[in-house]
């Protein structure tokens, strides 16, 4: 469910906000509102307010960096969101190269540095008797801490997108590199949440040791994040409709009258089936129960099976070898609900869909996904709210 509120776009991109971002905001500003007390108590908390306003506008901007480079590079950029730890821009795709994907990531904390240069000199230039030389000078130094925070070597941060583009470079995977680069983050996560317990500890200071834990947190959580969609996309690419397909059809005899095939299949059975027609052996195509259906039943006795057959090169398929992240897209830029498998002989090898697909991918990485919830996907035709396969399939490349 969609929580975010969106409030505005950026050259084409949605802007969100977080309902937790207000909460930072509202320590930002006490923050300053107290750095500036000596302006007087209604001067200090308008510029409090005001100063929380233009941080998170430099958020803004750097995450923009990061958007416009993958936007020039091709790539969707559905969105970017301010939370209660800065903000994200949701970028649909992977660069097709290492020194791509290094240029949108470094993007981000070189735009914090110019605004750093740019700041620092409007700074320069104002009496230093006036608040804003201050707030100039502050807001300078706090786009610096931004770009050399975010390059921090360790996913997500953007040090880490600069650490796996290089691990890409040098070890010609992609998905090893985002795994080293995950552990990376992991690495440095636990170590800030020993670091906050520490401060906490040596100082006293209890804000400022659970902020650098809840940062190491977050980084944990987001490091793990990236390692878990690694190795769903490594095995997307590994599996092929082969070891994922169920062979959940049945064959009749193309010959056979519609009359007898209604007797013998359909009302035998309460159970939705899938059929292919067969004459000498051969696959003639699937059978289309809804074209049974507006064919008069007085004419059910003379006209056969094959009246209703879709030939297969005229029905969705995919081959025996074709990977899962192919068959995910197919399956979602068609609208199917199944696709159909064919061996190298062009005879119906099996049948798969959605179910089938999470089946697989749950017996490969040992994912605790139980029956009932397989059956849900497959009557359903959408995976669950936790594992969205088509968004990960579509990152690939």
């Amino acid at each position: 469910m969609q929580t975010n509120w969106r409030v505005g776009s950026l050259f084409g991109i949605p802007l969100y906000l977080d309902p937790l971002w207000f909460l930072i905001l509202g320590l930002a500003t006490l923050n300053f509102g107290v750095s500036y007390q000596e302006l007087g108590s209604a001067q200090a908390w308008s510029i409090g307010v005001i100063m929380a306003l233009l941080l998170f506008g430099s958020v803004i901007l750097h995450e923009l960096g990061h958007s416009l480079v993958a936007q020039k590079q091709g790539i969707k950029v559905n969105s970017i969101t301010l939370f209660l730890f800065g903000g994200i821009a949701a970028i649909e795709e992977e660069s097709n190269t290492p020194g791509e994907a290094f240029q949108v990531a470094i993007a981000g904390p070189l735009v914090s540095v110019v605004l750093f240069f740019l700041l620092r000199f409007a700074s320069e230039i104002i009496p230093d008797t006036i608040a804003l030389h201050m707030m100039l000078g502050d807001l300078a130094r706090i786009n610096l801490v931004l770009a050399l925070f975010n390059l921090i070597p360790g996913l997500p941060l953007d040090g880490g997108q600069v650490l796996k583009s290089a691990l890409w470079k040098v070890t010609g995977n992609r998905y090893k590199a985002v795994r080293l680069a995950a552990r990376a983050g992991q690495i440095l996560g636990y170590a800030a949440i020993a670091l906050g317990l520490v401060v906490d500890y040596l100082t006293g200071e209890l804000v400022t040791g659970l902020w650098i834990a809840l940062l190491g947190w977050f980084a944990i959580r987001n490091a793990t994040t990236y390692l878990r969609v690694s190795i769903l996309q490594e095995k997307l690419l590994e599996i092929v409709a082969k070891d994922a397909m169920a062979r959940e059809f049945r064959v009749v005899d193309a010959d056979k009258s519609l009359r007898s095939f209604a007797d013998e299949y359909l009302l035998a059975s309460n159970k939705s089936q899938v059929y292919f027609a067969d004459r000498d052996g051969r696959y003639q195509g699937m059978v289309c129960l809804d074209d049974l259906r507006v064919i008069e039943r007085s004419l059910w006795e003379t006209q056969t099976v094959q009246s209703i057959v879709s030939p297969l090169n005229e029905i969705p398929t995919v081959e025996e070898s074709t990977n899962l992240v192919e068959v995910i897209t197919k399956l979602e830029k068609e609208n199917l609900q199944r696709v159909t498998v064919l061996s190298p002989a062009g005879a119906v090898a099996g049948l798969i869909d959605r179910g089938d697909i999470l089946r697989s991918l749950a017996q490969k990485i040992n994912l605790r996904i139980s029956d009932a919830d397989i059956k849900r996907v497959k009557e359903e035709g959408s995976y669950p709210p936790g594992l969205q396969l088509a968004t990960i399939a579509k990152s690939i490349k």
